[in-house]
């Protein structure tokens, strides 16, 4: 485990936003050593040099988040959004089947069940998910934490009410991974971007399966999901990869140069550290909301931070140089490493005026 100083240093050393950014559950800064890899990618191609490095930083990236989900990297397969590993899923449904939902939750682990046209999407509040489970639900789709206010599903309970009825599980870290302890092999499936609290570029997600693929189909096959990819690109695939890399799609090589220098970081600093970097700041946000007489939405022990009806303030916040986002009409200042006490105070000084 990272001492204080230690962390705060290798922080210092990586990011230098040039004002107060709290906006990471839209996407995160990129550390340093990140865009001095993304830059010696794009000069690969540039220079007509060969990019097998960068070949092997999809590898690499694939087994840091491996370590990361607590999951064997043969389970993990690296794709390019949550949506296309929700709509895998989604089109292996039986007709009729039962999928159980979060009302309001993130449209790409929703959508694709409800564009089948033939499933029965069920929406619930997120925190009566795990007693909605019943015995007709087929699948029960949830993000860790909600994009729009941040509220942190009871994942422990909806583990073993799915286990009791005999139901699928399907769960997005996208706004819990790398700073939220997860295991992912407690789901069926499970994905996440990386372009949030991973600090790496757009165009990556992951998606979990179990050992036996959980009688997925890889639709989306191309040839990097061969067993030997270079063998695979010409004519049908012959022999489909024998792990979870059969459901990979094209790979976006520079932004895994760049993720691979990101995941590095986040293992140097352990995620039980930034856990509680960001919890403790998003708990100063929230008692200095307090004081000022605004009441958040309530998301106990998350990173994310919801005020109703201050949304209309994010073009001012801005132009101040403090950037969160304006959710659902709600003012979303969402905490990372690379923030401090001096983040929120600004924020909290600029919504007193």
């Amino acid at each position: 485990m990272e001492t204080t100083e230690t962390f705060d240093s290798l922080v210092r050393a990586e990011f230098t936003p040039v004002g107060t950014y709290l906006n990471t559950a839209s996407s995160s800064l990129l550390p340093a050593r990140t865009v001095t890899a993304l830059h010696e990618a794009a000069l690969l191609r540039a220079q007509g040099r060969p990019l097998t490095a960068l070949f092997e930083d999809v590898e690499e990236c694939r087994a840091a988040f491996a370590r990361l989900a607590h999951v064997p990297a043969e389970r993990v397969a690296a794709g390019t959004s949550v949506a296309a590993h929700t709509g895998v899923i989604a089109a292996s449904l039986p007709p009729g089947a039962e999928v159980l939902t979060a009302e309001g939750d993130f449209t790409s682990v929703l959508n694709p069940f409800h564009v089948r046209g033939d499933l029965k999407v069920r929406a619930v509040p997120v925190e009566r998910i795990a007693e909605s489970v019943r015995p007709e639900t087929d699948l029960v789709a949830v993000s860790a934490a909600q994009s729009a206010d941040g509220r942190i599903a009871d994942l422990p309970a909806l583990r073993e009410a799915a286990r009791a009825h005999g139901a699928r599980t399907y769960v997005d870290f996208s706004q819990a991974a790398g700073w939220l302890p997860m295991d992912a092999g407690e789901w069926d499936f499970s994905a996440s971007v990386a372009y949030k609290w991973l600090l790496g570029p757009h165009g990556i997600a992951f998606l979990v399966l179990p050992e036996d693929f959980g009688g997925l189909t890889p639709l989306l096959a191309g040839w990097v999901a061969g067993e030997r990819p270079w063998d695979s690109c010409y004519g049908p695939v012959t022999e489909l990869a024998h792990s979870a890399r059969r459901f990979d799609l094209t790979h976006a090589l520079f932004g895994y140069a760049g993720l691979r220098r990101s995941l590095e970081l986040v293992e140097e600093l352990g995620v039980s550290a930034i856990h509680a970097h960001d919890t403790a700041l998003a708990d100063r946000y929230r008692a200095g909301l307090a004081v000022l007489g605004h009441e958040p939405l309530p998301s106990p022990g998350s990173a994310i931070v919801s005020v109703p009806g201050l949304g209309v303030r994010q073009e001012e916040l801005s132009r101040a140089g403090i950037e969160v986002s304006a959710r659902a009409g709600n003012l979303r200042a969402a905490f990372h490493l690379y923030n401090t006490e001096a983040d929120v105070d600004r924020l909290l000084d600029a919504l007193s005026g």
